[in-house]
């Protein structure tokens, strides 16, 4: 669907020809799949792994499976990410217990901006980084800050761009409602 979509646009604001659109059509379809899909909805997650910034501790993201996982791609720079910081804080505190798990990947260029921003917007759940960038392109990141809520089996439930405060207690009552789920097998 997204691809279409892309494909529409693009002939429209391009006004291609139909020799430029057959050539444009070949080239795409010898694109990898992976990267021009973004995860999405009802998608297994991906297998990243990431370095703890706090003590550089190494993390899979499959090791989390059996928890709900708040997965939250930010930067430094990014002013909407320092908003969802005390958010996220709360759901980490609030739900730990019940089996959620809040994971913050970063994608600064450097790990100081990274802790310059965290000294100014601590927090209370695991900080890892993405150095390679690698986590984000299998995730299929689009924005900052970007938030994919895994199930306990290792599905995507749902992905939200960006923050804003209002749409916090929706994103609570999604947490809430993949805590109350049983894993698939029990």
């Amino acid at each position: 669907m997204l691809l279409d979509e892309c494909c529409t646009i693009l002939k429209k604001r391009l006004k291609m020809n139909k020799r430029i659109s057959a050539v444009f059509y070949v080239l795409l379809a010898m694109m990898p799949i992976k990267s021009i899909m973004a995860t999405e909805i009802g998608s297994a997650m991906p297998d990243c792994a990431l370095i703890s910034l706090a003590d550089k501790q190494l993390y899979n993201l499959q090791q989390f499976k059996g928890k709900v996982i708040y997965v939250d791609f930010w930067a430094s720079w990014c002013g909407p990410c320092a908003k969802s910081f005390p958010f996220m804080n709360e759901l980490s505190r609030d739900l730990k217990d019940k089996g959620l798990q809040v994971i913050g990947v970063n994608l600064d260029e450097t790990s100081a901006d990274a802790q310059n921003f965290l000294a100014k917007y601590p927090a209370n759940f695991v900080i890892a980084a993405d150095t390679n960038e690698q986590c984000a392109k299998d995730f299929g990141v689009q924005a900052m800050p970007s938030t994919y809520i895994v199930d306990r089996n290792g599905t995507v439930r749902h992905v939200h761009l960006g923050f804003r405060l209002g749409e916090s207690g929706e994103l609570r009552v999604l947490v809430e409602q993949l805590l109350a789920e049983k894993p698939a097998g029990r």
